[in-house]
């Protein structure tokens, strides 16, 4: 009998020795907590921890806007090497868009035009650049800042703008683009833009170079995560000068300000 009591707690005292296996569930929640910690831990650190950087967002320029893509790979703690590609518009101060309207009601009619535009100038950069970090957030709720310089190759596309006109000799209305100095029909007779899709096989290509200078203020909440405002400056130099207002100087080089709105991850 006593033989018996001594193994049944005997065997209690080993089952609660014994660890208690963990779920899927369980063991998954332990790792992500265990690695949120490690990311606060080094974040506290000024350490930025991953491989590479993916990065989407969106420009706007004083002249334009841009979309970004970005791809970053660290080199140290505190240095990214980062290629970019650029996809934009460019456009003049002089540019004023014109709503036609009906004569009779005063209701628009038609498609919004801009007076005097010559041509749409897009660009699509292509470049490499380094980002350097400041200053660490210090805290998981704080801000990391960075510098971000960069240059490379630049795409001017440069498509013809077209109008609908209506011709008072002949009564009728057809698509024009702007033929060069002394074309009055282009002025004075434009009644509706022709569409956005208007002069895309008439497009010609200009090459230039690129450069951009900025700060990154990155407010993500763990360095996994990229959620950043930019601002900064940007100047685009071209083999040609690149017309866009009748009324206004061709010129080959622009620079503009910019902030821009910047989201990805790391990993």
């Amino acid at each position: 009998m006593i033989i018996l009591c001594f193994i049944t707690l005997n065997s209690v005292f080993a089952q609660q020795q014994q660890p208690q296996t963990l779920s899927e569930k369980d063991k998954k929640k332990q790792e992500r907590k265990k690695h949120i910690a490690d990311l606060i831990r080094r974040e506290e650190e000024g350490a930025l921890i991953y491989n590479k950087q993916f990065l989407l967002g969106f420009k706007l320029n004083t002249d334009g806007w841009t979309a970004i893509y970005e791809h970053g790979k660290y080199k140290t703690t505190t240095l990214t090497n980062t290629w970019f590609l650029e996809v934009g518009e460019r456009k003049s101060h002089k540019e004023e868009r014109i709503t036609p309207t009906d004569i009779n009601t005063g209701f628009p009619v038609g498609n919004p035009f801009v007076y005097g535009k010559q041509n749409v100038f897009f660009n699509v950069n292509i470049g490499i650049g380094q980002q350097r970090l400041i200053g660490g957030k210090g805290t998981k709720s704080g801000v990391a800042v960075s510098a971000i310089y960069g240059g490379g190759f630049s795409a001017g596309l440069l498509k013809p703008y077209y109008v609908t006109i209506y011709d008072p000799n002949t009564g009728t209305t057809q698509d024009v683009k702007y033929q060069g100095p002394g074309d009055t029909v282009f002025l004075y007779y434009p009644i509706s833009s022709a569409g956005f899709t208007k002069g895309f096989s008439e497009m010609k290509f200009v090459p230039g170079l690129v450069a951009h200078l900025g700060l990154r203020f990155d407010y993500g909440r763990y360095n996994e995560l990229l959620s950043a405002i930019e601002v900064g400056i940007s100047g685009e130099f071209y083999t040609k000068n690149m017309p866009i207002m009748v009324d206004a100087h061709d010129q080959k080089f622009f620079y503009n300000a910019y902030v821009a709105i910047e989201f990805g991850s790391r990993k």
